[in-house]
């Protein structure tokens, strides 16, 4: 098949006047070109689109495609991530990963907490800081855990999001509201253990794939997985180990009923941190989750559990395929 490739490269970006911070979640092209190789030794015939205005623009002027492999994070809104599958949608054009409904809500991790709540699976108690005024009203034990409440790749999460006491909520969430321009998530601290947890599949059919543990050596960088602790060098400040069977089996539990509850599809990561006895919650799901070769979380639980990237990128459209069984069929005839 003719699949189309939507992604955000962050030298683009870079090279536009963005920060290293605004840029953090956009990909490199080592892992562009991976997507694009596993495509290729799959039978597939991969096309370089790139973001979402390019997107449009090659739809505008014709261009079609049988599918297309949708890793566009987008850069402006609350709904960024929505916007590519969205365009393909109305465009009637197949993408493999979670659609505009899933990729709009699990970005707003509050929205996320409220639905995967409802749905019975634990994830603290929270609330939610639109302005100023808010943080009075904050009525949730200490110590609480503040970040962003639409920002991936751990921005906004640093030595300081972990707060005490009054004051130091109120210095923070200020800080964040003006930062980030948008709601700040205050949550009830977890203080155990936490995990990743790769799925591959759809609704009743997902699966986990493993689940890794987050090991904070000498070097980590505050109380949470935050920006700080992934970049470069990450290996001075964290391990990323295989979780024990049995911590990886309750781990695997919350985060495929949250999967199923959000309704995510093909493949992604979840992140769930226990509690003071162990007891684990979801904390937010990453349904356009990084693929970079030797980096990427997902990435190191595919291989954890004996698949190479092929394998992994094989299994994320063997589930797609599985959505569209004419697009199946067409490529059996083919």
């Amino acid at each position: 098949m003719r699949i189309g490739v939507t992604y955000d490269l962050r030298a683009d970006y870079l090279a536009l006047g963005y920060s290293e911070e605004e840029t953090a979640e956009f990909d490199s092209p080592v892992t562009i070109e991976a997507i694009c190789v596993a495509l290729s030794a799959l039978g597939h015939d991969p096309v370089r689109i790139g973001g979402v205005r390019a997107l449009a623009e090659r739809l505008v002027g014709g261009e079609r495609w049988d599918a297309v492999f949708n890793f566009c994070e987008g850069l402006k809104g609350v709904s960024r991530e929505a916007q590519a599958p969205a365009l393909l949608e109305a465009y009637d054009i197949p993408y493999v990963f979670s659609d505009p409904l899933t990729l709009a809500l699990s970005l707003d991790k509050a929205m996320a907490k409220r639905v995967v709540r409802d749905a019975g699976v634990p994830t603290a108690d929270f609330a939610v800081i639109e302005c100023l005024g808010d943080i009075a009203k904050v009525a949730l034990p200490y110590p609480l855990f503040l970040k962003p409440v639409a920002e991936g790749s751990g921005k906004g999460v640093g030595r300081r999001s972990k707060v005490t006491g009054a004051a130091g909520l109120r210095e923070v969430a200020a800080e964040l509201l003006e930062r980030f321009a948008q709601p700040v998530l205050a949550e009830t601290f977890l203080s155990g253990r936490e995990f990743t947890v790769g799925i591959t599949g759809t609704g009743g059919e997902a699966k986990v794939l493993g689940v890794t543990e987050i090991v904070p050596k000498a070097g980590f960088v505050g109380d949470g997985y935050g920006l700080e602790n992934k970049q470069d060098g990450w290996e001075e400040r964290l391990d990323v180990v295989p979780a024990p069977p049995a911590e990886g089996k309750a781990a695997g539990k919350v985060a495929l009923a949250a999967w199923r509850a959000l309704r995510c599809r093909d493949g992604g990561r979840i992140d769930i941190r226990c509690d003071g006895d162990g007891r684990p919650h979801f904390i937010e799901v990453n349904p356009l989750a990084g693929l970079r070769p030797e980096h990427s979380d997902l990435c190191f639980i595919a291989k954890y559990a004996g698949l190479s990237y092929q394998d992994l990128i094989g299994r994320i459209m063997a589930s797609f395929l599985k959505r569209h069984p004419e697009l199946a069929r067409r490529r059996a005839a083919a």
